[in-house]
């Protein structure tokens, strides 16, 4: 007997049911590593890169004094540190330490399992297809979304 195949859900409603799911995986992590979603992104920013305040302000879409506090708060706890830049002693950056090298590659550890898990239900090929177009879908971030007026 064939497996039961869902309705489709068009793309407006799969993509943001999609994007619940994923991002409830996300929260759920973060929580049992006691964060907040923002931290498990900003962790995944520095795992491989160490950008300055403004750079990161702009990739998490916060305002200045929100992301003092939010590295303030990661640096109390350990996670990451601030230093100078190399080529600017006025421009700070942000680094993870190594304790926040070792909660990023738990986190990231968990996060896969889970992705993995969600797509399980997938076909090895259906699972390459839609890496491929998610890639495409989230390849250009400066695309500006807004409906024209």
């Amino acid at each position: 007997m064939p497996a039961h195949r869902p309705p489709d859900l068009g793309i407006v409603d799969a993509l943001a049911q999609l994007s619940f799911r994923v991002q409830g995986e996300l929260g759920k992590i973060a929580a049992e590593h006691g964060l907040s979603i923002i931290q498990l992104r900003l962790f995944g920013i520095l795992r491989d890169r160490t950008p300055a305040m403004l750079e990161l302000a702009r990739y998490l879409e916060l305002d200045k004094s929100s992301m003092t506090g939010l590295v303030h708060r990661a640096e109390r706890r350990g996670l990451v540190q601030r230093s100078p830049a190399p080529h600017d002693g006025r421009v700070t950056q942000v680094s993870l330490t190594p304790q926040g090298l070792d909660l990023v590659r738990e986190c990231e550890a968990e996060v896969g399992r889970r992705i993995h898990a969600l797509a399980s239900v997938l076909t090895g090929p259906q699972r390459s297809q839609l890496a491929r177009l998610a890639t495409i879908l989230v390849g250009n971030p400066g695309q500006d979304l807004t409906p024209p007026r």
